[in-house]
């Protein structure tokens, strides 16, 4: 498994009975979690002392209790800095165990020794963008929704990184790439982090199923002759890593050769020293 143990401003205190207990800098949050059915004796004392419980509701969906939480607040990784807010539905805007690919693509954008043109698809509010181009790459972001990129607009600019050479596109992301595979634009690395079911900005559907394989068979034109890596990122249960693994060997290294690993991500628990699984990463890289 590939853990993100290097967080500083985040932490999975403990799990148990449903739920993670979590701190996002100075404070502490209860999320469900559907991976934690397990039910252990809760010690820490911050089980009780939360500033926010979001509480699952049995028809679906649910909602937050605040108990002394501002609006929003800022957490940092390394160099980056993100701006948070809970969502309706339980999210903060930021997936911290992402933060190990973060490190993995980071870390061979830096050492490629040439420019990289990264392209971050269903990007969200940008960790993967931000963290590509504190590593020295151009960036394009695409994202359907007007609001997380402006979200990732301002994630960019509390990192730094208001003058770095990203590009913010709102629209559709199969759409998007299908232009620029008739423009011949060319990435050097792609990223992808594809919902299990969504709409595009005029009511395109995605269902993962059915248009993942051919998305990252097209995805794989759009590489530019000497590509550096390219990353699927997969909260859905039926993609488990070996998935990922077959269907980026059988189009990107089919092409271009070098390397395809999979796996699960996952968080480190500090209370018990457990990992707590968050999806799966499937990654393939050039030899050099």
């Amino acid at each position: 498994m590939w853990i993100a143990k290097d967080w500083k401003d985040y932490e999975v205190i403990d799990c148990s009975d449903g739920e993670k207990l979590e701190r996002w800098g100075d404070y502490i949050l209860l999320r469900p979690d559907p991976q934690v059915i397990w039910n252990t004796k809760k010690e820490d004392r911050r089980w009780k002392r939360l500033n926010a419980h979001y509480h699952r509701s049995k028809k679906g969906g649910g909602e937050w209790e605040f108990f002394d939480l501002p609006k929003e607040w800022n957490i940092k990784y390394k160099e980056a800095t993100f701006h948070l807010q809970p969502f309706s539905f339980k999210h903060t805007g930021l997936f911290p165990e992402q933060a190990v690919n973060w490190d993995w693509f980071g870390d061979k954008i830096k050492n490629a020794g040439r420019p990289i043109k990264v392209l971050n698809l269903f990007a969200y509010t940008g960790g993967a963008t931000i963290s590509a181009a504190l590593a020295g790459a151009s960036v394009t972001h695409v994202d359907a929704s007007k609001g997380m990129v402006t979200w990732a607009k301002d994630n960019a600019r509390l990192s730094g990184l208001e003058d770095a050479p990203i590009r913010w596109i709102v629209d559709d992301c199969v759409k998007f790439v299908e232009r620029e595979l008739r423009r011949g634009n060319h990435y050097d690395g792609i990223i992808m982090d594809p919902p299990s079911y969504g709409r595009g900005p005029k009511g395109e559907i995605w269902k993962i199923e059915e248009k993942i394989y051919p998305f990252i068979e097209l995805c794989s034109k759009l590489l530019s002759d000497k590509p550096l890596f390219f990353l699927v990122n997969s909260y859905t249960t039926g993609l488990q890593p070996a998935v990922l693994t077959y269907m980026i060997s059988s189009t990107v290294q089919k092409k271009f050769g070098g390397k395809v690993e999979s796996d699960e991500i996952g968080l480190p628990v500090s209370g018990n020293g457990l990992v707590l699984p968050c999806g799966a990463s499937g990654r393939w890289e050039s030899k050099e």
